[in-house]
Formats: C-alpha cells, sequence, structure tokens
C-alpha cells in the first residue's frame, strides 16, 4: 500500500493593475493567508490525534468490472468458492510463503471457530478471513483509503482504520522509556490499553469490540514498518502483548509477528512477546504463545 497525495498548485499573477504599499497588504492575499493558517492548524491537529480510530465511510472508489463481479458473488456463492474464485484470477497474490500461510492456517483450523485479529489488511485480507469460518475475524488497518477499497471488493469482511502517533525512528527511544511511561495510572476497571494515553506505545483508542474480545489469535503484519517516518510495528507489538497478557477466558493468545528480518520487529518481539514464549519460526514469521498474566499492568520490571 502506498501513501498518496494530492497537490494544487497556486500560479502568482504578476501583472498588477493596484500596486500596493508594504503598509497596505491586498485583501485577497490577507484572505489567503487566513484560509492557509486555518487549514495549517486544521492539518496538524488531524494528524497528529493519538491512535484514533475512524469508521469506515461511505466513500465510492472505483471497481474494475472484474472486481465488481467477484465483490457480486458474495450475495449468491459460498465464501469458500468466491475466496478460490478470486485467487485464481488475482494476478497480485499474498507476499507470504506457502510455509508461512500453512502453520497459521492450521492453528485457525484446530481453534475455529476463534477470535483472530489481524493488524494490517493486504491482498491476504480474504484468505486469512476464510480461514476462520463461523469465528471472529477483524482487521486494523492504517490506510482508511485502501479501507474503503477492499470493503467494497470483499463486503464480507469486517475492518477498522486507525492512526497511530509513532514514528519508526523512535523506535530505540520508546522502547528505553516504555517501563517508567507505561507503568504509571494503567487502568485496571475496563483494560489496560484503552484511555492509557501516558503511555505512546499504547494503542489507547481502538473500536471498543477490540477491547472487549479476548483475541485467540493476533496476527501482526502492519502497519507500514519499512522506512523512518512510518508509523513502525512498535505500538501493534506491545499493544498486542499487553492484550495476550490481560487475557480474562482459559487458555493463551497466539501471536504471529511477519518481517522478523527487520530490526525494529525483531527487537520489540524479544522484549514484549518475549523468545521464552517463541513456539517456532518459519523465514520472516514467529508464532508466541503468550499466557496471561497473574498481574497484567505490572510492567516496571518488562514483560519477560
Amino acid at each position: 500500500m502506498q501513501p498518496w497525495a494530492s497537490k494544487s498548485l497556486l500560479q502568482p499573477n504578476n501583472k498588477k493593475k493596484h500596486p500596493h504599499t508594504p503598509h497596505s497588504p491586498h485583501p485577497c492575499l490577507l484572505g489567503l493567508l487566513a484560509i492557509t493558517v486555518a487549514a495549517t492548524i486544521f492539518l496538524f491537529f488531524y494528524y497528529h490525534t493519538s491512535n484514533l480510530c475512524v469508521s469506515s465511510s461511505n466513500d465510492i472508489v472505483p471497481l474494475t468490472k472484474s472486481q465488481a463481479e467477484v465483490a457480486a458473488e458474495f450475495d449468491t456463492t459460498p465464501v469458500a468458492l468466491v475466496t478460490l474464485l478470486y485467487y485464481a484470477t488475482a494476478h497480485v497474490i499474498p507476499e507470504q510463503t506457502k510455509a508461512e500461510i500453512r502453520k497459521p492456517l492450521d492453528l485457525l483450523q484446530s481453534l475455529a471457530p476463534c477470535n483472530f485479529l489481524v493488524f494490517g489488511m493486504g491482498h491476504d485480507a480474504l484468505m486469512w478471513d476464510s480461514f476462520n469460518p463461523r469465528g471472529t475475524t477483524l482487521f486494523l488497518e492504517e490506510d482508511p483509503r485502501w479501507t474503503r477499497f477492499t470493503l467494497q471488493r470483499f463486503p464480507i469482511l469486517r475492518a477498522h482504520t486507525v492512526r497511530y502517533s509513532t514514528r519508526l525512528s523512535d523506535a530505540h527511544s520508546l522502547i528505553s522509556s516504555y517501563k517508567k511511561d507505561c507503568s504509571r495510572a494503567i487502568s485496571i476497571v475496563d483494560h489496560p490499553l484503552k484511555g492509557h494515553r501516558g503511555c505512546p506505545l499504547a494503542l489507547t483508542d481502538l473500536p471498543d469490540e477490540v477491547y472487549d474480545h479476548d483475541w485467540d489469535v493476533i496476527f501482526i503484519d502492519g502497519p507500514r514498518g519499512f522506512f523512518p517516518g512510518a508509523p513502525g510495528r512498535m505500538s501493534v507489538i506491545y499493544s498486542a502483548a499487553m492484550m495476550a497478557r490481560w487475557r480474562k477466558k482459559s487458555g493463551v493468545t497466539h501471536v504471529f509477528l511477519h518481517d522478523v528480518d527487520r530490526e525494529v520487529e525483531k527487537l520489540y518481539a524479544e522484549e514484549f512477546l518475549c523468545i521464552k514464549y517463541r513456539l517456532g519460526g518459519l523465514r520472516k514469521l514467529w508464532h508466541f504463545v503468550i499466557p496471561p498474566a497473574a498481574n497484567a499492568t505490572d510492567i516496571t520490571h518488562g514483560f519477560c
């Protein structure tokens, strides 16, 4: 998923019919300046809102004829067959290897129906959803436009968009200070992540259904984490670990982390998901089995 931007160019008019002195600014320039300042303030607060969740809107993203035909099939054809049809004719396929897909598939089949939370909504979204029939599968994606487009193509999916306040370039400073920052004033009434704004790694404003479920399987393949200005997966890994520690149902939480060949994913996995809970790994995918913690909110000495 690539970012996009729209640019508007203001072409200055060099022909001044009524030149003004420096003490008498042109009224049009004053109006333009006021609009620019207001827009700047709006965009600053819009993009710096921490972890803001945005419900999927009804904006229409045009589909191609073949994409529309597949979307219409969900009304009359079993989901499994539509999934086969889509991937059999798709030009873009999931980036995971067969072995990386097989391991979560085997687990989901053994647990189904289960609660399955996926961070990232790529070309593999329909595949993951089909692996958990009759279960609850929820996607959390950073790109609102991509989310709307994917939901138009595959209307059976359930997803929310999330904005992240972190930057990959801050990964090392965040991990060095979390014991001090994130151990303060953790709520134990509702959920240790919800509303915990003092912790820069906590996903504090997710939809209530995320906090209300005990997730049996969490798959982390987003947000972006391959350039310094990207959100990185620091807050997702921290929050997934906290969800697993806070589990109220019996059993354990399975966490799959993709792209562990990258420095930050590996560093945060070792700190929060814990090597002692690692069951195994294949290529760029690590699998952790995390039990609930007796005192989930006590992180002064770390997670492991």
